[in-house]
């Protein structure tokens, strides 16, 4: 029995939360400067929520031919 796809919200989700902790990791073992990709993380969820494309909802939907669930 084969899943469907993840809808775009659902990658982009797990993507924004991946990326929080990875620069969360990088924050404590790296450079403090790590902080500012969690900020940009931010910005683009806020982006996102706002206009309804941010870069990666753009890159996932043209790559992963992934769709939107939600009624944008």
């Amino acid at each position: 029995m084969m899943r469907p796809a993840w809808p775009l919200e659902r990658a982009l989700f797990a993507l924004a939360g991946s990326m929080t902790l990875l620069s969360a990791v990088l924050v404590l073992l790296v450079s403090p400067w790590f902080v500012l990709l969690a900020v940009f993380v931010g910005l683009n969820q806020w982006l996102y929520v706002s206009v309804g494309a941010c870069p990666a909802s753009v890159v996932l939907e043209r790559l992963a031919a992934l769709e939107r669930r939600c009624g944008w």
